[in-house]
């Protein structure tokens, strides 16, 4: 990182360690100290972005990809977490490197909740699927197959909700019975989001990596005219 960046990073991770911090001195307020937490790493991730898409090229190619995701989610919204963000997401990550997966899926919580609504859930989410992205990344080399990809995404439908159902929790009782309460609640949700993930991933999920990885070997092209 650049110095500049280095120090937003270093700043925003002190901050989530008060956050932190404050979740263990004072347990009741742990919906408001995690949330600064949640920013805070959101903040870290845009310093370390900061390194990643440079030009104007990678930057519209990471807002159309956001803006794609976030129509989607709208579109699809009728239908409780059957959407094809998670999906856009991992095919982000796995074509495009872990940095633009992470930006793409933070891009597409924010863009969407401006219709959906925006609230205390939405640093959440936007950690939920940039993490989505970074683990496509990360793994993309074990993705190529399409039953690989759309394994990894079914099982990327219950990591997701995992995050989001303790947000839930924070807003409750901090107690096993009330942790079970929305753990249980939340499976219909998840399997849902896992489903619809799985057809979507089997369907197209790997065509659409490809055409991003051809759209990136593309603008990596440099044309010397001699």
């Amino acid at each position: 990182m650049r110095p500049n960046a280095t120090t937003t990073a270093l700043a925003a991770a002190g901050l989530a360690l008060v956050g932190a911090a404050w979740v263990a001195l004072e347990p009741d307020r742990a919906p408001f100290s995690l949330l600064l937490v949640a920013f805070a790493l959101l903040v870290v991730g845009a310093a370390w972005l900061e390194e990643g898409p440079g030009s104007v090229k990678d930057l519209t190619l990471v807002a159309t990809l956001g803006g794609l995701a976030a129509a989607g989610r709208v579109l699809f919204a009728p239908l409780p977490q059957v959407q094809p963000v998670t999906v856009i997401v991992v095919a982000a990550g796995a074509a495009l490197g872990p940095k633009r997966g992470f930006a793409v899926g933070a891009l597409a919580a924010v863009a969407s909740n401006f219709v959906l609504g925006q609230g205390p859930h939405t640093p959440w989410q936007m950690l939920a699927w940039g993490g989505c992205g970074l683990a496509a990344g990360l793994a993309r080399k074990l993705l190529r197959p399409r039953v690989a990809f759309a394994g990894f995404c079914f099982l990327l439908g219950f990591a997701y909700g995992i995050p989001m159902d303790m947000y839930t929790w924070l807003y409750l009782p901090h107690n096993a019975a009330s942790l079970a309460a929305v753990m249980g609640a939340g499976v219909a949700f998840n399997v849902a989001h896992a489903v619809g993930n799985l057809v979507l991933a089997l369907a197209a999920g790997p065509e659409l990596r490809r055409v991003l990885e051809r759209y990136e070997r593309r603008l990596r092209t440099e044309v010397v005219w001699s």
